[in-house]
């Protein structure tokens, strides 16, 4: 997708929009990466009637409230359209209603001040977050390192081997880690968006109450399963019929569904670790998602760090979940290499990290 022709000397700052499920973001950074402005618009409340991402609503709600949030995070960036840089926006994977109203925005900026365009990828986002300036402590985070992704769509362990390369280790067989969260919490009735819900829940709880199944833990290789964990709570959660359950049990039963999914996440990502040090000679973990939020998850995925000599990078909460900050820097990689797209680039609801056309052909 990504061809040669952007100027890798960028004349001014790169504007980000993020629009590929159910949050409406903007951000604005300096060309060394500074973050002069940002804005995340949640939709939970236009979606949690529905118990989820409604992708006719998020699509219609991206592109009632883009414009006026990309001109607020402009004007509190100290800018109009004419000093920008560049612009940049998600073009997959995700929801493909909301891709095309965020993206196509952005093109329409690039076409209207000649600027460049650069389509970015939602996952490789992700992936580069922790390159920010600062994030990683002192220093920056060099090439190669191992990213886990996880979050309510995505669960995979892949290795970042330089801007545009990326090599998938593994990833999950059934659903993602946060689907599952959210799936549990709404068996205990707490709504949606179910993460943040249950890890609240489950602090009052004993994480050993409950012998939850651990899937694929203790096998060879990098692949997730969370279909048989969900199965076991739901059948648990069965058990006690109808109504609602004692806030004592709930409690325990999202504690000990939390302590399981930690337990696998750390223990799939242990085997990740081994693997990309024996492959790359990497040391440093990077987590990213939604899920990378959960303090549990946080703490059985340092200790497997630091059990491997590894260094777990987790950049700040706000920036784990979806946000533009990540699209613009991003960009801000990309365009360093002279790698910009044209105006005619399709969004995409599937883009596989390790597919070809990441970097263009020249590269």
């Amino acid at each position: 997708m990504a061809t040669d022709g952007a100027d890798s000397a960028l004349t001014g700052p790169v504007l980000g929009i993020e629009s590929s499920c159910d949050e409406t973001a903007a951000a604005v950074l300096a060309p060394d990466g500074t973050i002069l402005a940002e804005t995340v618009l949640s939709q939970v409340a236009d979606h949690a009637p529905y118990g989820g991402v409604v992708p006719e609503i998020a699509a219609r709600a991206h592109l009632a409230h883009l414009p006026a949030l990309v001109a607020d995070t402009l004007a509190r960036a100290g800018l109009g359209y004419d000093g920008l840089g560049a612009v940049a926006a998600s073009a997959g994977p995700g929801l493909i209603g909301g891709l095309i109203v965020g993206s196509q925005f952005a093109k329409g900026v690039a076409l209207a001040r000649g600027i460049p365009y650069v389509a970015v990828n939602h996952l490789e986002a992700h992936a580069l977050t922790a390159r920010l300036p600062g994030l990683a402590g002192n220093g920056s985070l060099e090439f190669p390192y191992l990213l886990l992704l996880v979050s309510g769509g995505h669960c995979q362990c892949v290795a970042v081997l330089g801007v545009g390369r990326h090599q998938r280790l593994g990833g999950t067989v059934d659903d993602a880690a946060g689907e599952a969260f959210d799936k549990v919490a709404k068996l205990l009735g707490l709504g949606w968006p179910g993460g943040p819900a249950l890890e609240r829940l489950a602090a009052g709880g004993d994480a050993s109450a409950f012998a939850f199944p651990r899937p694929m833990l203790g096998r060879a290789g990098c692949d997730f399963s969370f279909s048989g964990l969900k199965t076991s709570v739901a059948q648990e959660v069965a058990r006690h019929g109808a109504g609602a359950l004692p806030m004592g049990l709930a409690a325990n039963i999202a504690a000990s569904f939390q302590r399981a999914v930690a337990e696998v996440l750390a223990d799939r990502a242990g085997n990740a670790m081994d693997l990309f040090a024996e492959r790359h000679g990497g040391s440093a973990l990077v987590v990213a998602g939604g899920v990378a939020a959960n303090a549990a998850v946080r703490a059985a995925l340092e200790a497997a760090a630091g059990a491997r000599g590894f260094r777990l990078i987790a950049p700040p909460l706000r920036l784990c979940t979806d946000n533009a900050v990540m699209v613009a820097w991003t960009a801000i990689e990309r365009l360093r290499l002279g790698w910009a797209d044209p105006l005619d680039t399709a969004p995409r609801p599937r883009w596989p990290l390790d597919s070809a056309d990441m970097r263009p052909a020249s590269a």
